[in-house]
């Protein structure tokens, strides 16, 4: 008897204690279920990927300054995407819209906050781009047609011209497109319609191979770069020269050099081959000051500039590609491949003690 009695209270005991644990559970559960839903921001902004943004302004394919653009995207010209395997930054324009300061072509494109001078300079930039896209449209005896810059270094004082562009071209129908490199002279005098820029071949051809009439291409570069193929570029000022190196697997690095403060074109008889076949006979047939970029603030720019617009080639058959814009409309212009597109996947700038506040620039051109 007392036996069964002992076997009963522990019975009751037991079940309570599982009662109470169940009734604690299912308190919690419903804490949990009843709990308001939290909203989690799940984008990654371009700052999230490389973290470098306070040292720049950003100018949009519509040409509008956002200013400095941490924790921004706009999803019509700049944002991040994955490729399954790493984050990119986006930076698209069409070939036709609302462009910047006193450009032709539309960009969206980050620029230096400080400026630097070439003779006391130390200072670098890094890049690991790939070009997704290039104007499906463009005459192709026009130089610029189906090219967009990824980088340069532009002057922010006097003609503000620029040392360095760094480009992509691929024409339609091609697999391969070229990388190349153009230094442009800071003119003597005045009269700055008189510059031009001298093109250097990285991998591929220069800006001077262009088609035989308007919709016939030259050969493909058999050592080119395809669209969507990663590369990289080095960027390094110091002491007035310029150094520039250029990578990609499956392809001979690159090195060149190039005097920032002493100019290799100061009489007509310095003038390249190149330059007497393409710019002299539009009238572009300046000769550079001695002392080059000496005295000027320079700064780096870097993202999509895209050199393909509707313009016509009879006002520069250089510069004015003639391409299709759709009158300015963006959606449409993206709908059928009008339009340059670069993802960047790393990007580093270092800036000498010595540069200082770009602002003058940002005002002269906003």
């Amino acid at each position: 008897m007392i036996k069964n009695k002992i076997t009963s209270v522990s019975t009751i005991f037991i079940l309570s204690i599982v009662l109470v644990f169940s009734s604690c559970n299912n308190k919690a559960k419903k804490t949990v279920e009843t709990e308001p839903d939290k909203e989690v921001d799940e984008t990654v902004y371009a700052s999230d990927v490389v973290p470098f943004f306070d040292d720049w302004k950003l100018i949009l394919g519509d040409g509008s300054n956002v200013g400095i653009a941490n924790k921004f995207e706009n999803r019509d010209f700049f944002y991040t995407t994955n490729d399954d395997k790493t984050n990119w930054i986006v930076f698209k324009a069409p070939n036709g819209g609302d462009t910047h300061g006193t450009s032709n072509n539309t960009r969206t494109e980050l620029a230096q906050i400080k400026k630097w001078y070439p003779k006391t300079a130390n200072d670098k930039l890094t890049a690991t781009l790939k070009v997704m896209n290039v104007s499906a449209t463009g005459d192709a005896r026009v130089a610029a047609s189906h090219a967009v810059v990824v980088g340069q270094i532009h002057s922010a004082d006097a003609h503000e011209n620029e040392p360095l562009k760094i480009f992509y071209k691929k024409f339609p129908g091609h697999t391969k497109g070229s990388v190349f490199w153009h230094y442009e002279i800071n003119t003597a005098g005045d009269d700055n319609s008189v510059r031009w820029d001298y093109s250097t071949a990285v991998w591929g051809n220069d800006f001077s191979v262009v088609g035989s009439d308007e919709n016939t291409y030259p050969d493909e570069p058999k050592d080119g770069i395809e669209l969507g193929e990663e590369f990289s570029y080095e960027i390094i000022v110091k002491d007035g020269i310029m150094n520039l190196k250029f990578s990609s697997e499956g392809h001979e690095t690159k090195t060149f050099t190039k005097n920032l403060i002493e100019s290799d074109f100061t009489t007509k008889a310095d003038i390249p081959e190149q330059t007497q076949k393409l710019f002299v006979p539009i009238g572009q047939d300046g000769v550079e000051r001695k002392s080059a970029y000496t005295g000027e603030g320079c700064f780096f720019k870097l993202g999509c500039y895209n050199q393909t617009n509707g313009k016509s080639p009879e006002v520069n058959m250089n510069w004015c590609s003639g391409a299709e814009t759709h009158n300015g409309d963006i959606q449409k212009q993206y709908a059928d491949g009008n339009y340059s597109e670069v993802w960047f996947k790393t990007a580093s700038i270092t800036v000498s003690d010595a540069a200082v506040s770009n602002e003058g620039y940002f005002a002269k051109n906003d």
